[in-house]
C-alpha cells in the first residue's frame, strides 16, 4: 500500500513540516524539488500549491492532502474532510478571506457597492459566487497572481484576499469591508482513497497523530516529588487536563505528581509548588497529546 500525500508548497510548507515532525514523520526536500522524502515507506509525497490541491485530490492524483477550507470552497471540490488542523504560517489562528478597499475610497462600504467595480483576487470562483449571492451582477472579477494589495486603487477598486493578522492590509492603507469566510487547514481525502480500508486506516492514523501534535502546542508536562506532610498543600496548587497522575516512590509516604499545563502557567506555578513543598520539579516539552 502506498499513500499519495499532498503537502502544501509555499507559506504553509515550513509549519506543515514541523507539524509532521512532531507527529512522528521526518520530511526532507531539496529546495528545487517537488518530491519530499518521508521516512515512511507507505507514504509518497508531492509538494503542491494549496490552491491546486483540491483539484489533484478530486482527480485521484493524490489520495490525501492538506489545504485550506478557502481553496476547497473556491474550487468547489467534492472531497472527504478527515479533520480540521488549526494552524497557519505564523500562528495557530484561522485566516479570513476578506473584501478590502482603500481607506480613501468611501464609496465602498459593503459588497452591494461593488456594482460596476473591478475586483482583483486569487479567489475568482469564490468571489463571483459571493457577488451573485449578494445580488451584485455588474462587477468585473479578475485573477491576480498574488500581491493584490498593491493594485488598489489604481488597477482595481477592491480586492478579495486572505489575511491572518491584517498587517499587510494596514501597510497598504486598506480596510476590511466584509469577511467572506473563515478558513483553517484541513486534512482531506478523495472518496476512492477513503473507501480503501488500508488507505483509510493510514489516513485515520495520520489524522490522530497530527491532531495530537497540535493539541500539544503550548503545553508542557510537570513532574515533582512530594513528601507526605506536603501532599495536600501541593495538590491544592495543581491544575490538570483531568487530574494529576500520582505514583508512589521508594521512600515511605513520598509520591510523584505529574500534570500537563499551559506553558505560560508554568512560570507562576513552579514557584508556588516549590513554596508548597514540592521537590525535584521537572518541566518537559510535549510532542503529542491525544484526548
Amino acid at each position: 500500500m502506498e499513500l499519495k500525500l499532498g503537502l502544501p508548497k509555499g507559506s504553509l510548507q515550513e509549519s506543515t513540516f514541523k507539524l509532521f515532525e512532531k507527529a512522528g514523520w521526518n520530511i526532507r526536500v531539496d529546495s528545487r524539488s517537488y518530491q519530499p522524502v518521508v521516512d515512511d515507506p507507505e507514504i509518497s509525497a508531492l509538494l503542491i500549491r494549496p490552491q491546486e490541491m483540491p483539484r489533484y485530490l478530486e482527480d485521484g492524483i493524490l489520495d490525501v492532502g492538506l489545504t485550506g477550507r478557502d481553496w476547497i470552497e473556491d474550487c468547489g471540490a467534492d472531497l472527504h474532510e478527515v479533520c480540521e488542523l488549526t494552524y497557519s504560517k505564523a500562528t495557530r489562528n484561522a485566516i479570513r478571506v476578506v473584501l478590502a478597499a482603500h481607506n480613501d475610497d468611501t464609496s465602498i462600504q459593503s459588497v452591494a457597492d461593488l456594482q460596476g467595480k473591478r475586483i482583483a483576487t486569487e479567489y475568482v470562483n469564490l468571489t463571483e459566487r459571493y457577488l451573485k449571492d449578494h445580488g451584485v451582477s455588474d462587477a468585473e472579477v479578475e485573477f491576480s497572481w498574488g500581491a493584490c494589495e498593491v493594485k488598489v486603487p489604481v488597477l482595481a477598486d477592491a480586492i478579495v484576499v486572505n489575511t491572518e493578522t491584517g498587517s499587510s492590509l494596514r501597510a497598504h492603507n486598506l480596510r476590511i469591508v466584509e469577511t467572506l469566510l473563515t478558513s483553517t487547514t484541513r486534512l482531506v481525502a478523495n472518496h476512492q482513497a477513503w473507501a480503501d480500508p488500508e488507505k483509510r486506516a493510514k489516513i485515520e492514523d495520520m489524522a490522530l497523530l497530527l491532531t495530537g501534535a497540535l493539541n500539544a502546542g503550548g503545553l508542557v508536562g510537570l513532574k515533582m516529588n512530594v513528601g507526605p506532610e506536603n501532599r495536600e498543600a501541593v495538590a491544592a496548587q495543581l491544575p490538570a487536563l483531568r487530574r494529576p497522575t500520582v505514583s508512589p516512590l521508594a521512600d515511605d509516604g513520598w509520591v510523584a505528581f505529574e500534570i500537563i499545563i499551559d506553558e505560560k502557567e508554568a512560570r507562576d506555578l513552579i514557584p508556588r509548588l516549590k513554596r508548597a513543598g514540592a521537590e525535584g520539579i521537572v518541566e518537559y516539552p510535549l510532542n503529542k497529546v491525544v484526548y
